[in-house]
Formats: C-alpha cells, sequence, structure tokens
C-alpha cells in the first residue's frame, strides 16, 4: 500500500506540510495552478534548520509590500511575530502563520492577543470569513473532484471544533484567520499535494503540540490551544507535550492531520522511495524545527506499539474477585488480563495475575489491580513492545429461514492494509443463535463466509 508518513515529533502547521509534501516529492507546480485562482503567490525554497536542509513554502499576498516572507536570510525567528506566547507557529513567516487561531470566531473575535508584526503586513490578509462563506469559496475554485473534497472536509472538522470551543452550531461558526485568503492557500495547497503523491494511506507518528501559553483575547491559556485539542479529540492519532515550550501544532496543522492521518507509535514498515522536511519559521537551539514526510510501499508488516506488563501474585482471592477483573481492568485500560494458577510460600495455591496495557495507563491499572483484589503491590514485570494487527469492524447480514439477522465481523489486517483474517464477534452470534435456535458455530460459520464472499 503506498503511504505517506509524517514525523510528528515538532508538530505541524499548513506550511510545514505544504513544505514536507514537496520535500517528499510532490510537485510545485499545482501549488502555480491553484495562485492562479487566488490572490496569493506560493514561493517555494529552502532553508537551513540545525543543519538540515529543509523546503520552506511561504503564501505571499499579491498587494502585499515591503519584503516578503522568503526566508532568504533565514534569520531564525521568521518575521518577529513578537507573540507572546513564544508561538512558533511554524509561523508561516509569510504572516498568516497558520496558527490562525481560528478562535477568533463569531463575535468572539479570538485573535488571540497575538499583536501579529509582520514586515509585510499580510498575515491574516484578506477578509475573514464565516464557515459558510469558506466552503461556498472553495466549492467556486476550480478544483479536481478529490482535492475539493479534502479542502471542504478538513475546513468542516476545523469549523466543528471552533463551534463546539464556543457552543455555537457549526454554520454559526465564524473564522478569522483561517477564513482569510492565504490561510485558505495554505489547506488547499496542501490538499492538492497530497493528491499529488496519489498515496492510498496516510499516517502521523505522535504530534507534539509544545508548551507554555498562548495570549487570546479572553485570556491566557495553556498551549495546545483549545481548538487544537477539539481537533485532537476527533483525530486517530495522539498529542504529547513538548519537547519545548512555544506552541507547535497549529489548528490549520490539526485539521489537515485530523482528516489525512490514522495514528501510529512509530514509522511503520515500508520501503521508502521519497523522503524530506518541511520547514517552520523559527529556528530552536536543540530541536530542528522541521516536519519528516516519507513515501514508500508499506512492506506488510504488522503494527509495532509499546506496552506495559503488570503483574502480581495474589493467595487470598475469591473466586468471584478473579472472575471479575478482566471487565474491571479493561474499564482502566488493560487491554489483556491473565490469571495464571502457582504455588506461593509455604506450599500455598495462590494465582499470578498478568496485565497487559499502554506505558501511559500503568499507573491507573495498577491502582485499579490493588483496589480490586486488595494486593499489597504491582510489579512493573516489563516495558516493552507488541506487534498487533489493525482491526476494523464490518456488518454483515445471515439469512436464517428467509429472516435477515446482523453479525459484526471483526478483520484483521497488517500495515500494507491485506486483510488476514475474519472473526464473527461471539455476543453477536450468541444473540443470533439465540433467536434462530441454531448453534453458536453454525452462526459464526455461516456469517464468516458471508464476509468473505463479499469481499
Amino acid at each position: 500500500m503506498r503511504t505517506l508518513a509524517f514525523d510528528g515529533r515538532t508538530g505541524a502547521s499548513g506550511d510545514m506540510l505544504m513544505g514536507a509534501l514537496v520535500a517528499a516529492g510532490a510537485d510545485p507546480g499545482v501549488l502555480d495552478d491553484l495562485a492562479a485562482q487566488l490572490p496569493v503567490t506560493y514561493e517555494v525554497h529552502d532553508v537551513d534548520r540545525n543543519g538540515i536542509t529543509a523546503t520552506k513554502v511561504d503564501v505571499v499576498h499579491d498587494d502585499a509590500t515591503g519584503e516578503n516572507d522568503s526566508d532568504e536570510e533565514d534569520d531564525g525567528d521568521g518575521h518577529s511575530h513578537d507573540h507572546e506566547h513564544g508561538h512558533d507557529d511554524h509561523d508561516h513567516e509569510h504572516s498568516h502563520d497558520d496558527h490562525d487561531h481560528e478562535h477568533s470566531h463569531d463575535d468572539h473575535d479570538h485573535e488571540h492577543g497575538h499583536d501579529h508584526v509582520h514586515g509585510d503586513s499580510s498575515e491574516g490578509h484578506g477578509a475573514s470569513r464565516s464557515y459558510a462563506a469558506v466552503v461556498e469559496f472553495v466549492e467556486g475554485l476550480d478544483l479536481p473532484a478529490g482535492v475539493r473534497e479534502d479542502a471542504l472536509g478538513a475546513f468542516e472538522l476545523l469549523g466543528k471544533a471552533e463551534a463546539s470551543v464556543h457552543g455555537v452550531e457549526l454554520v454559526e461558526t465564524h473564522f478569522h484567520e483561517v477564513g482569510t485568503d492565504d490561510a485558505i492557500a495554505d489547506v488547499v495547497g496542501a490538499c492538492a499535494l497530497v493528491h499529488d503523491l496519489d498515496v492510498e494511506r496516510v499516517v502521523t507518528t505522535p504530534v507534539a503540540v509544545g508548551g507554555g501559553s498562548v495570549e487570546m483575547a479572553h485570556g491566557t491559556y495553556p498551549v495546545p490551544a483549545p481548538a487544537v485539542m477539539e481537533l485532537a479529540e476527533r483525530a486517530d492519532w495522539q498529542v504529547r507535550g513538548g519537547p519545548i515550550d512555544v506552541e507547535l501544532l497549529t489548528p490549520t496543522g490539526a485539521a489537515l492531520l485530523a482528516y489525512y492521518a490514522d495514528g501510529v507509535d512509530s514509522l511503520p514498515s515500508m520501503t521508502v522511495d521519497a523522503s524530506g522536511y518541511g520547514a517552520g519559521s523559527k529556528s530552536f537551539d536543540a530541536h530542528p524545527n522541521v516536519l519528516r514526510a516519507s513515501v514508500g510501499d508499506a512492506t506488510g508488516g504488522l503494527r509495532r506499539e509499546d506496552v506495559a506488563v503488570l503483574e502480581t501474585n495474589l493467595d487470598d482471592a475469591t473466586p468471584e474477585v478473579l472472575g471479575g477483573l478482566q471487565d474491571a481492568l479493561a474499564d482502566a485500560g488493560a487491554y489483556d488480563t491473565t490469571v495464571l494458577p502457582t504455588t506461593m510460600k509455604k506450599s500455598r495455591p495462590g494465582h499470578l495475575v498478568k496485565v497487559v496495557c499502554a506505558p501511559a495507563d500503568a499507573d491507573a491499572v495498577a491502582r485499579r489491580l490493588a483496589e480490586e483484589t486488595g494486593t499489597l503491590g504491582v510489579r512493573a514485570a516489563s516495558t516493552s513492545h507488541r506487534w498487533v494487527a489493525d482491526r476494523a469492524f464490518e456488518t454483515v447480514t445471515v439469512d436464517v429461514d428467509g429472516e435477515s439477522h446482523e453479525v459484526t465481523v471483526k478483520v484483521a489486517s497488517d500495515e500494507a492494509g491485506e486483510r488476514y483474517d475474519a472473526s464473527a464477534e461471539y455476543d453477536d452470534a450468541a444473540r443470533v443463535a439465540r433467536e434462530t435456535g441454531l448453534p453458536i458455530r453454525e452462526v459464526v460459520r455461516r456469517a464468516e463466509s458471508t464476509y468473505y464472499e463479499g469481499v
């Protein structure tokens, strides 16, 4: 499966995504085609970020005067955005700095109190628009159907995030910076470049959000900004704090990744045909301000993820307690719980309980294990990793004597998207068995056969 993989350890913004896509092989000429329909120009050039050559894509408004944001001198701090929160915002030197904190929504005017000081004053250039006006504007562009659909999808996620933050309906949402011409150019440009790469799947490792605080019209808020957190809730990938105290993940970057990318703990097994770096505007002392993108074919391995293995020995647990552990620990985040008979001190019979969970959930699972069993200690047996299949659930219809019954089938596939197993869900099969009088194993057989016939 042709795969585009982002390494999110230094965050993402609209211009960084465009730069990374061009660096990974997308044709920058598609941006020229877009610029012909927009009052902006895309400027693509190379910059240095801590010794790494990276591609910078600046959006310059056609009526901008004075110096543009070409970053030719690479002064390391973009265009002196003077963001009190230290926003690298990846700071679209071209000014709109994609930290389009759309929080500025309807009358809330969340301009974040940014006091943007830009040499060409193109930041947020052009009239701001409502969500409905953005949709109308994008639909009026002469775009390939797929690019238009994706751009509208990203803006819909952005609009829903803003609507949720401000407690209004989507149709009432008003964008400020992300509704301007140059912000639209970021979103549409990134979508056009993704389509030019012609990939079947997009993934990202956990995305860094940065740290510190951001000044907004309603006060000082911790990074990540509210709209970014709303988008992260809608995304399949994870966020991580740090590694430095500036804003690293902007709402536009979050919206594009939320729309396109599946989350992975580490880069998938793949043959790499091309890779490159998209640059943010600022330079940091110890962290190259770049977003890496790689394009290639997934090789079909299982997905690797980190796990923690916890265990404890019990010599006084009742069958009722042991029988309820699976569900109780699953509620706390456990992936799996195993109870094994063993021999303890003084040759007493007992049980060894082993629990597998995500490292981030280990504290909560250990506490729940102690509460449920009364154990005085839980060991961290190991912090390791496991290889797991990607899982999807599909519904099939089983016909019994002319009546249709729905059964959910769990489908397992590798990182290349190759499906290798399908198993009917036991609870659904048991329900249909009760309704029809068929043996459970016969319902399972029919459901799995129906699935494979339809593949």
